[in-house]
């Protein structure tokens, strides 16, 4: 039996699953935590990957592998190697301002034609910005740009710092490998061409700097032991790959974050900047509208309420839809979309007769998916083709999730069982290779 592995290294944690590759059966899983922060030493991902890939069994009898992981973090390197500093992640808004200075200097037109993005302070080329302008030294000793899944694969495959443990193939930052969905959040790639935009880099960056090859779908490379490596791919991607989506179909993905994303055949550019114009892993394209407030939501109305999950459920399908009136705008941390990082949550409607429990349970619900139902009408907007929704991720767990998830969104809404998709996404990547 040939045996893939496949990687979810996510803000919270690593998890791995270890598959048949011919069937897809997992036979190993193993899981490690993540530090808490929006700015991270990527060392601690390393420690995780390595105590996760223990816990799965190790690598002796592995024969190919792959690295999904969280979208648009910065790792910025030196010419030695090593991290300069810790890696800002997706969800640290300190580079807002240097986004918004972006924008000013180019154009939204022209960003989004070159990219298929607008900045926001979510994507690296934002952070980039943010650490010529604020850590000026640090930015100049940049002498390469990585994403958290290309640099676990730099190391994993046997690469990394001078003097490293685990690094038998030294520091050959040319060595760094990413796949087109990552590259596609970066804001200096181009989806349409498959190429990189030097010169927003170095507008972001002050300088040029190596950046990771770019592999096709179908592409490998090796690890230190000859293994198969896969390009790997962002979270989002790997997750749409381990459920199976293709053209029609939206992922609705109910996390830390919220994020929905079509599979399209054809890129998209939106200058609202509303929708990224991602690339899947693939081949396909992944527009996607991401927000800042999604499980969250639940889990401090429940607190709130002082109930588990399960009753905030029940009191939700207690209430009647719209909640009579009482209107929850759960901009709680924000909000990337629309993009109003300083934006706080509103409570509005309320009276003596809407004030109930069971209306704020059903009000914070229907306001969280609000704010993912406006993701699906954006990419309708957009042409991109909507028949099934397939709802994923710890909020979907949620019996009034489920049950109002159709009312808002539109469409037929299915909730796969719950499973490590971006780990099974990573592995069915790396048992392609095994099986082509």
């Amino acid at each position: 039996m040939a045996l893939a592995l496949g990687v979810d290294s996510s803000t919270q944690s690593c998890k791995v699953v270890v598959t048949d590759a011919a069937t897809g059966t997992v036979v190993r899983t193993g899981r490690a935590a993540h530090p808490d922060g929006t700015s991270v030493d990527p060392e601690s991902w390393w420690t995780a990957l390595s105590a996760a890939i223990a816990e799965a069994g190790g690598l002796d009898d592995i024969e190919a592998w792959a690295i999904g992981g969280q979208q648009h973090g910065m790792v910025a390197l030196d010419a030695s190697g090593a991290v300069i500093r810790d890696a800002l992640l997706w969800n640290d808004t300190r580079s807002a301002d240097a986004a918004a200075d972006l924008v000013a200097e180019f154009g939204t037109q022209d960003l989004v034609a070159r990219t298929g993005l607008v900045p926001v302070a979510s994507f690296t080329i934002s952070k980039l910005r943010w650490l010529r302008d604020h850590e000026p030294d640090n930015a100049a000793r940049v002498a390469a740009v990585a994403l958290p899944h290309d640099w676990l694969t730099w190391r994993l495959r046997g690469y990394g710092p001078v003097g490293a443990e685990a690094a038998p193939l030294g520091p050959a930052l040319e060595e760094l490998v990413t796949d087109r969905s990552d590259a596609s959040g970066t804001g200096y790639w181009n989806p349409a061409t498959g190429e990189y935009d030097r010169a927003l880099l170095v507008a972001a960056l002050g300088h040029d700097a190596v950046l990771p090859r770019v592999l096709g779908a179908e592409e490998s490379v090796q690890d230190a032991d000859g293994r198969l490596v896969g390009p790997g791919a962002g979270d989002n991607a790997a997750a749409a790959r381990g459920l199976g989506a293709g053209p029609g179909d939206v992922v609705v993905s109910i996390g830390t974050s919220g994020t929905v994303f079509g599979v399209s055949e054809r890129p998209s550019a939106d200058p609202s900047g509303i929708i990224a114009g991602f690339a899947s892993a693939d081949g396909h394209f992944l527009p996607l509208v991401c927000t800042l407030n999604a499980a969250r939501v639940l889990d401090v109305t429940a607190a709130l309420l002082g109930v588990d999950h399960d009753e905030l459920s029940r009191l939700a399908l207690a209430a009647s839809a719209g909640a009579a009136g009482l209107t929850l705008v759960p901009y709680f941390e924000g909000e990337r979309t629309p993009n109003l990082p300083d934006a706080t949550a509103t409570l509005s409607g309320m009276t003596l007769a809407s004030t109930t429990r069971e209306n704020l349970a059903r009000a914070a619900v229907e306001g969280m998916l609000s704010g993912l139902g406006a993701g699906l009408d954006a990419l309708r907007e957009a042409g991109v083709p909507l028949q099934r929704a397939l709802l994923i991720g710890g909020g979907a767990q949620s019996a009034a999730v489920r049950a109002i998830a159709p009312e808002v969104f539109g469409i037929p809404v299915e909730v796969p069982e719950a499973d490590e998709y971006v780990a099974l996404g990573a592995a069915r990547q790396a048992a392609a290779l095994l099986l082509r």
